[in-house]
């Protein structure tokens, strides 16, 4: 039942669904998702820490980039049930929609030469 909790409590928060949402859609790292969601690097940290805590989010270090990912399910069946169902929920959701439009202009070089 731990498992459950986990992987539950990880998707209580509004930004760990966003951050979800968004990492459906391309591999990002922690600057690109702290652009999109207008949230301070530390908390974004925390985020992603509690969701890969939970199985998932996953991350490959590619240089100095730290590129974040959706796990595949492996460590979790709790996971990975609802990473197949999050595909299908919520894409009419308005901040969902503004957030997704946004995917294609990340732009890790950019945001962190503004930064």
């Amino acid at each position: 039942m731990k498992a459950f909790i986990k992987v539950m409590k990880a998707l209580s928060d509004p930004n760990r669904v966003k951050i979800v949402k968004l990492l459906q859609h391309k591999r990002l790292c922690v600057c690109e998702l702290q652009c999109a969601l207008g949230i301070s690097q530390p908390t974004v940290s925390k985020h992603l820490k509690i969701l890969e805590e939970a199985g998932l989010v996953s991350f490959k270090k590619d240089g100095l980039w730290v590129n974040y990912h959706l796990a595949d399910g492996g460590e979790s069946a709790y996971a990975a049930s609802l990473l197949g169902n999050l595909k299908h929920w919520l894409n009419d959701e308005p901040e969902i929609v503004v957030l997704v439009k946004k995917v294609p202009q990340l732009n890790r070089f950019e945001i962190c030469v503004k930064n």
